[in-house]
């Protein structure tokens, strides 16, 4: 059964870390991009980050752009996003998502899988 679990979340004062985990099972994350994504209440999802299967390349988008870092343990068939200097403005749940395409895409339709999402809550 291919699954995506998303783990680490919680609430976190202003300029706090936390670190989240997209482990995957059923497959193999090498041969996919995984891409991190984020739905606030009322608002669409949004793309955050996203690496490449092939070479690592990553991506980010600008609000989060030197707070958070996107990696990936292929050992451990896990991708992690560390976010730090959180903002009350990054709270929402976050979504970790797989595409076979291998190269990074902000587009949620071309995703294959989702994990169940995981709340992050930053205070001010």
């Amino acid at each position: 059964q291919v699954r995506l679990v998303e783990s680490g979340g919680g609430l976190v004062q202003a300029g706090g870390s936390r670190r989240l985990s997209c482990a995957a099972s059923g497959f193999t994350l090498d041969y996919y991009a995984i891409g991190w994504f984020r739905q606030a209440p009322g608002k669409e999802h949004e793309g955050v980050s996203c690496i490449s299967s092939s070479n690592g390349s990553t991506y980010y988008r600008n609000s989060v752009k030197g707070r958070f870092t996107i990696s990936r343990d292929n050992a451990k068939n896990t991708v992690y996003l560390q976010m730090n200097s959180l903002k009350p403005e990054d709270t929402a749940v976050y979504y970790c998502a797989a595409t076979v395409r291998g190269y990074c895409s902000g587009v949620v339709g071309q995703y294959d899988y989702w994990g169940q999402g995981t709340q992050v809550t930053v205070s001010s």
